[in-house]
């Protein structure tokens, strides 16, 4: 029963992740690195903030527990700024793909280094025992990425140029599949930060918030990676006015704000629900792996409510849908025996 608590509460911070892009339609007269950097202030500071404080038992203090290990903090902030990168190209991933196929291929690829990577390094036998079973489970979200991917394919091959630019302003499939795959591998950085700043502790704790202090480390890496860039982008393009737009500065930052939130509710929700699952377990292993597979079903399903996949055949129907049927099962296979 706790497997399935915990599975619940990871999927409700997975819908609210693929939600978060909704309200970035509606900022208005702002460039792209204007409204990225303005949201990112929410969800990679002040929210994981929030959240990190939430785990400081009294007589603590956030400080304490962020200074436990200083070499681990730096290591989560380091893995941080390289996932900042992969932040930068999961939203081009998106300007070139759409958000179905966009965040699928990026979220496909983050899963599986992500998954892989921390067990590699802690000298997990990945073909014998746990290890294989982890592995396994990789490779049937993996599976179910590249049919979604597929289906992608397919609907690019019967679209028409105007319907891809009614579609998606700036599609270009080549262009934004090798985007979304340095975005996945970067992205994966997160899942290495995370691991690293296990550390982050002190006595009293409470379960349910002791991975978001490492959290906030890993995206106030992020952060700098993204606000260096978005800085840059200000000055090249001359949109600092952008921040100074009386009749739209409102609307923006709220919608920025809401992104924000939405965004990281995923790992607000990864940590607590990892909580209601056994330390040494396969689904402890795979918990990131079902993180992104959840976010990239959900992603779909906006792809389908925005209309991303409007006049497809039915075949591409048939085989976006096997795709995420094929997700559905990643999910439950690492621990079927319990669920």
């Amino acid at each position: 029963m706790e497997v399935i608590i915990g599975l619940i509460i990871i999927a409700i911070g997975s819908f609210c992740q693929s939600s978060s892009y909704v309200p970035i339609n509606k900022v208005k007269d702002w460039s792209w690195e204007s409204f990225w950097l303005t949201q990112g202030v929410f969800a990679w500071i002040l929210f994981p903030l929030l959240g990190a404080m939430l785990a400081v038992p009294e007589g603590s203090s956030l400080g304490a527990i962020l200074t436990a290990d200083t070499a681990a903090a730096g290591k989560a902030v380091f893995y941080g700024v390289l996932w900042g990168v992969g932040g930068l190209t999961f939203g081009l991933s998106m300007r070139y793909l759409g958000v179905a196929l966009g965040q699928s291929i990026a979220l496909g690829t983050c899963a599986g280094f992500g998954t892989l990577f921390p067990a590699i390094f802690a000298g997990t036998d990945l073909f014998h025992g746990q290890g294989l079973t982890l592995l396994i489970g990789v490779c049937i979200t993996l599976a179910g990425i590249a049919v979604i991917g597929y289906a992608g394919s397919l609907r690019a091959q019967n679209m028409t140029e105007e319907e891809k630019k009614a579609a998606i302003k700036d599609f270009a499939l080549t262009k934004g599949l090798l985007v979304a795959l340095l975005a996945g591998v970067m992205s994966a950085c997160f899942a290495l930060g995370l691991d690293a700043g296990k550390p982050l502790s002190v006595a009293g704790v409470n379960p349910l918030f002791e991975t978001l202090p490492a959290t906030l480390m890993v995206t106030l890496g992020g952060f700098i990676t993204n606000a260096v860039y978005c800085l840059y982008q200000n000055a090249k393009n001359k949109t600092f006015s952008d921040y100074g737009k009386k009749g739209v500065l409102t609307n923006n930052i709220l919608f920025c704000a809401l992104a924000g939130v939405l965004w990281y509710c995923q790992f607000f929700g990864l940590g607590l629900g990892k909580s209601f699952f056994a330390p040494d377990s396969v689904i402890m292993a795979f918990s990131w792996c079902i993180l992104m597979a959840l976010n990239v079903l959900f992603s779909n399903v906006w792809g389908i409510l925005l209309k991303e996949w409007k006049g497809c055949n039915t075949k591409t129907v048939t085989v976006l849908t096997i795709g995420l049927l094929i997700l559905i099962f990643s999910l439950v296979f690492p621990n079927m025996d319990k669920i």
